[in-house]
């Protein structure tokens, strides 16, 4: 309850651009990411969106106009055009059909006993890790809000998976205000900004080849995702 977590934050992320979070775990990452849709309120200072405080709009209209991908997609035992129209109640099966494709998740619900009619169960207990992401971009795909949140966990999905999910991403964050979780040299390279975090404060931020230069812990995570590859 007494404890910072984040410790004299002052940031600025760049309209319609991609801003990376990087650092080790309990860094602040997380903790940035969710007090945007405000999950939870700041205890002192401010958070603006084109310099209207957060605070002095209703929570609906922030939320309204943020999309959150992470790992943890909420599902509903309901069908799977549902599960996607849950973000725009009023959109038409075009639509839904139309957000399924760019995501990559029309390839697999065609695969399903019922097509976009299938029940999935429980938090989507009958799909893949994979094929749940699939459906989250889609419903952020169909909802069109300008603010992107992206977690972007995708460690324990297989290869062709990843590939298919990173494009999802790549077409939904397209002139969007896109704040990443990276976990990817990919979503790294390609972001405007980086910023590194650790320990709940900014010890660096600056593009991918300056970073290079003045971070060693940038260095050694860019190091260490090599390694992976």
């Amino acid at each position: 309850k007494n404890k910072k977590i984040l410790k004299n934050i002052n940031l600025k992320f760049t309209g319609k651009k991609m801003t990376a979070l990087v650092g080790h775990s309990g860094a602040g990452k997380s903790t940035i990411l969710n007090l945007i849709p405000r999950f939870y309120n700041v205890n002192s200072g401010d958070i603006k969106i084109d310099n209207k405080s957060i605070y002095q709009s209703s929570i609906h209209s922030l939320r309204k106009n943020i999309s959150l991908v992470s790992q943890d997609t909420t599902l509903f035992d309901d069908t799977v055009k549902n599960n996607i129209a849950y973000a725009n109640l009023n959109a038409s099966m075009e639509e839904i059909i139309d957000a399924a494709k760019q995501s990559f998740a029309d390839e697999f619900i065609n695969r399903l006993p019922n097509k976009y009619d299938t029940i999935i169960g429980e938090n989507g207990v009958r799909l893949s890790g994979g094929e749940k992401q699939r459906l989250s971009i889609a419903r952020a795909l169909l909802k069109k809000s300008p603010i992107i949140l992206l977690d972007e966990a995708t460690s324990s999905l297989d290869a062709d998976t990843e590939h298919k999910i990173q494009k999802a991403i790549a077409y939904l964050v397209q002139g969007r205000t896109t704040i990443v979780i990276a976990h990817r040299l990919s979503t790294i390279i390609n972001s405007e900004k980086i910023i590194v975090l650790n320990s709940g404060k900014i010890e660096n931020e600056g593009s991918h080849e300056e970073l290079l230069k003045k971070s060693n812990i940038y260095k050694n995570f860019y190091e260490q995702q090599i390694k992976r590859q």
